[in-house]
């Protein structure tokens, strides 16, 4: 996709049911590492879900009627950032699918699905997102989701933006396109399978030899994240044995230009 003309002034941030609810922290980051950069960022309060969970459940009514309700959100030609990958995807890739019977509503999708920019792409393709690394030296491993590698193809620019960091070494995982097992509902359809894969990818995270797990999706963070806390409970751990965060959080901590910087801007939001 080709990038604005020129760095935009401004954009819009899409933050996600996920990060809303659970991970605000990492969207406050994305918005500080954004502006950091001399872009102005919106976030309209009536967005909500991107409507992935019902179209990949098989009810593309009902994503439909969730979908309808963003159209209208981001009405200046803005780029619409996304820190997640399984997000952006559903917004760039299906919203003008789930409106092919609705033309009017379709070239609307199609307007708003060509200003969709994951995080992480935003950062690398958009902004040319160079900072000094002031961090020491550690070792982290990049999981990404199967949406965000196979629809949008950021896995290539999370990496990137790690390989950039001058003290930070990513170490590489064992069948690293494997699935997590989240997948939104089928985590709760299938949660045995679910369980099953997510134990893998937690050892297979393990045994890169990382510090710490980054990704830029939301709900395979919580899901690795999750399963890696009760095992580290089930075995009687005091500490955790896979500390991981939002890949905009490791960023902002690891570009920080002054001690407390981090810490002085999340707060200012």
């Amino acid at each position: 996709m080709p990038a604005p003309a020129g760095r935009p002034s401004a954009v819009y941030l899409f933050g996600t049911c996920l990060l809303d609810l659970f991970l605000p922290e990492a969207g406050l980051d994305a918005v500080t590492l954004i502006e950091r950069e001399g872009v102005a960022v919106h976030y309209p309060p009536e967005q909500s879900c991107c409507g992935q969970p019902a179209y990949s459940s098989g009810h593309p009514d009902e994503a439909r009627e969730v979908a309808r309700a963003q159209l209208a959100l981001f009405p200046e030609p803005w780029p619409i950032v996304v820190p997640s990958g399984s997000c952006a995807g559903m917004m760039k890739h299906h919203y003008p699918t789930l409106f092919a019977k609705d033309p009017a509503r379709q070239t609307a999708a199609e307007k708003l699905s060509a200003r969709i920019y994951e995080f992480t792409q935003f950062l690398v393709e958009v902004l040319n997102f160079q900072p000094e690394d002031v961090g020491g030296e550690c070792t982290v491993v990049l999981h990404t989701s199967c949406s965000a590698r196979r629809e949008m193809g950021v896995h290539l620019t999370g990496r990137r933006l790690l390989g950039d960091l001058a003290h930070v070494t990513v170490a590489q995982q064992d069948h690293e396109s494997e699935s997590c097992g989240f997948g939104g509902t089928f985590s709760v359809k299938q949660p045995e399978i679910s369980a099953a894969m997510v134990e893998d990818k937690v050892k297979a995270l393990k045994a890169s030899g990382a510090e710490r797990v980054v990704s830029a999706d939301c709900g395979c963070l919580m899901n690795i994240l999750g399963h890696a806390a009760w095992k580290d409970q089930q075995e009687g751990r005091s500490t955790p044995s896979l500390p991981g965060e939002h890949i905009a959080t490791f960023l902002l901590r690891r570009t920080a230009k002054e001690n407390g910087e981090e810490e002085a801007k999340t707060l200012s939001y």
